[in-house]
């Protein structure tokens, strides 16, 4: 009784295992498709024109499988049988003519006659048993026809032989008191025009990928050449002069699109700096007036206070301006960067600073130069502030130019690093001032690099300080 529960008890917890099992199967299933997924996309090529490429090839090469493995097998396999039967048709009427009509002991005219009616070898052997059985091939439609044809016409046994490179198969038939053998050419029996087949599948796939790899090349360059002029444009490097719309309808608006923005943009540019330009000449006249004031009072403590302000009002002026103004209409040459740097040493002796510049590879590059003296200014003298050695390292990586301002200064928290890239931030340790103190150094350094279509970062120098990273196309 006791046998009986348990096998019951068990039965209803094996019951109740079963939706969980099923649910383990599934996950470990899903599981399973998501590696092989990630692993197909890692492998997938990232442009658009291998991805085209794939799109094309795989129906391609999915239509050629279905066609060789549906309609020419069975193309083959019907070609074949009706080869067979034929050669079998051959073969029966010689065994019809050699049981009916008296031959001579050599069978020479049964011989004759198959040799040239019929391109068949025949062999007349004294009765003997078969040779083993040969191993029959995997895949042969041959082998099969041939038995079947020789079972239907002829009610004798029989043994064959389609195994080997030979180009010749053997069968031999057992008769009333010898043996049959007869040779047929392959090629008689059996449809051989794979090569053929195989030729025209190629010699079409080769067509069609020449077709659409000009195709597809015609149809991406205008792409790839929105791609360089909107890279160029945030860059702010002129747009090619014989860039205009090309390719596809849906390419061609793109493309208008993309030209009717930069002409917005240049326009907004342009009533931008008319503006600033008006505001900074109306400003540094005030400013102009103030100092003429002061300079007509004798001197005194107030009076110097008060010259202070305005120049400290003069830097800001010329700090928002610089900011607000960006560097996009500067245009690009080709610097040294390493005479870019040489007038820092003298600030840093002024200063009692001990400041050191090395590269690796030629220090040449293609950069606003204006642009990159603001950027390097406000990185150095911020640096030059807060440490005792600075020391800028160049090098020329895979991607451009690659510049490290490293310092032995109390550097800035990890938490901060985000926050004084913000304009007007002002945080003691943040650094993020420039000349005037208005908040704006790594504000217009990040700024410039972006313009420049490069990359800044803050981390921590070997140094012990701070160190800032720029990568800059070269």
């Amino acid at each position: 009784m006791s046998d009986q529960t348990e096998q019951f008890t068990s039965g209803i917890t094996d019951g109740a295992d079963a939706p969980r099992n099923r649910a383990r199967r599934y996950s470990t299933a899903r599981r399973t498709w998501r590696q092989i997924a990630r692993f197909v996309a890692r492998r997938m090529p990232t442009g658009l024109f291998g991805r085209s490429l794939i799109i094309i090839i795989a129906p391609m090469l999915l239509l050629q499988a279905v066609i060789a493995f549906v309609f020419m097998e069975r193309h083959w396999q019907s070609v074949t049988t009706r080869l067979s039967a034929a050669v079998v048709r051959d073969i029966a009427g010689l065994v019809d003519v050699i049981g009916t009509y008296p031959q001579d002991t050599e069978y020479e005219t049964i011989t004759r006659i198959a040799r040239e009616r019929f391109a068949l070898g025949v062999k007349i052997l004294p009765q003997e048993d078969f040779p083993p059985p040969r191993p029959k091939p995997f895949f042969s439609i041959l082998d099969t026809a041939l038995s079947q044809q020789l079972a239907i016409r002829l009610d004798k046994p029989f043994w064959i032989d389609t195994v080997g490179e030979s180009s010749f198969l053997e069968i031999r038939i057992r008769l009333a008191d010898s043996v049959l053998r007869v040779f047929v050419p392959r090629k008689q029996a059996y449809a051989s025009n794979t090569h053929i087949f195989l030729l025209w599948m190629v010699g079409a796939s080769v067509v069609l990928l020449t077709i659409a790899i000009l195709f597809l090349r015609n149809q991406i360059r205008p792409i790839q050449r929105l791609a360089e002029a909107a890279e160029r444009f945030g860059k702010g490097q002129d747009v090619p002069a014989d860039f205009k719309p090309r390719g596809a309808s849906e390419i061609r608006q793109a493309t208008v699109s993309f030209l009717e923005m930069r002409y917005r943009i240049e326009r907004a540019l342009e009533q931008r700096t008319a503006m600033l330009a008006g505001v900074s000449h109306d400003l540094r006249t005030v400013l102009t007036r103030f100092r003429l004031q002061l300079a007509l009072v004798p001197g005194s403590a107030e009076v110097e206070a008060l010259s202070g302000d305005v120049d400290d009002m003069q830097g800001m002026l010329q700090g928002y301006l610089d900011f607000a103004r960006g560097d996009t209409g500067e245009s690009v040459s080709v610097i040294d960067v390493k005479q870019t740097l040489d007038p820092f040493h003298v600030q840093a002796e002024e200063m009692g600073k001990s400041f050191s510049v090395s590269f690796k590879g030629e220090p040449i590059a293609h950069l606003r130069p204006t642009a990159f003296s603001r950027l390097m200014s406000n990185l150095i003298l911020n640096a030059l502030r807060h440490a005792d050695t600075v020391e800028v390292r160049g090098t020329h990586n895979g991607r451009g130019l690659k510049l490290e301002v490293h310092d032995n200064g109390p550097g800035i928290s990890l938490d901060d690093r985000d926050e004084v890239f913000k304009p007007f931030v002002r945080l003691d340790d943040a650094r993020n001032q420039d000349e005037t103190g208005t908040g704006l150094g790594l504000a217009i350094a990040q700024d410039i690099v972006h313009t420049h279509g490069g990359e800044i970062g803050l981390g921590e120098s070997d140094l012990g300080g701070l160190l800032v990273t720029l990568q800059l196309p070269a």
